[in-house]
């Protein structure tokens, strides 16, 4: 009897060569599928090291965020009234203590008191129920958004914190045990659990949940904390297959 060995990598495929071998009579196929990108990960994943990089970016970030700020209250800068509202929500918040940490809230999507009910509230909608796929920003208030969505067996696409290690990372719930899921939802998570993908990958991305420093009740216009960032066209250029976005912004009601 002859016995073939694989090695076998998820996800796979068997080439036509070994398909054929399995209609051979007399013929036993073995396959040894070893975890390859897990506990070796795990090993060799500084998280400490991670984390003090993650919140020197953060901090730089904020800074020129703060110098923008700057500039436009001292230049015409016809989109200065940006600025105006952003920093009255964040002295509000902050002045009222509805924020949560991180703090201060300034130049960072708040993290507002009741960002878990918002949460709930948007898990009962037909738009996150029926989606498979769901894009959540990696900021603070949606870390309630992408432990339902992991939760509820769905499909979480998050932008890389920075772009430090690729530009989306895919998490989805049968790579996770219930007692990872939790760590998944935050940037250290992301990293360790997430698959990294580049601009030529294929996706349907079912709905974006995005956070936001103020938003019209009215219009659903939306301001975000001013960062020059990468938002619905980089979907664009990641050759997502997109059918039907529905974009949601998180407030406080």
């Amino acid at each position: 009897m002859e016995t073939q060995a694989l090695r076998l990598r998820y996800p796979f495929t068997l080439s036509p060569l070994y398909r054929s071998l399995s209609t051979k009579p007399h013929t036993s196929i073995s396959f040894k599928l070893e975890a390859t990108n897990s506990n070796n990960n795990k090993a060799s994943f500084n998280e400490a090291a991670f984390e003090a990089e993650r919140l020197t970016l953060d901090a730089e970030a904020r800074r020129a965020m703060a110098v923008e700020e700057e500039k436009s209250s001292m230049q015409d800068d016809p989109k200065a009234w940006k600025w105006v509202i952003r920093k009255r929500i964040w002295d509000l918040m902050e002045g009222n203590n509805f924020a949560q940490n991180p703090r201060p809230v300034h130049h960072r999507i708040p993290n507002f008191v009741g960002a878990s009910l918002a949460a709930d509230k948007m898990r009962a909608l037909d738009v996150f129920r029926d989606a498979q796929c769901v894009k959540v920003n990696p900021d603070s208030p949606q870390k309630p958004v992408r432990f339902l969505t992991l939760s509820d067996g769905k499909k979480l696409l998050t932008p890389q914190p920075r772009l430090r290690t690729g530009f989306f990372s895919v998490i989805e719930s049968n790579m996770l045990t219930s007692g990872t899921i939790k760590e998944a939802c935050t940037s250290v998570g992301v990293a360790k659990y997430g698959r990294p993908i580049g601009l030529d990958e294929k996706i349907k991305v079912d709905l974006i949940v995005i956070g936001s420093v103020a938003v019209d009740p009215n219009t659903g216009a939306r301001l975000g904390k001013g960062e020059r960032g990468l938002r619905c066209r980089d979907l664009q250029n990641l050759s997502m297959v997109c059918c039907v976005i529905w974009e949601l912004s998180m407030i406080q009601h």
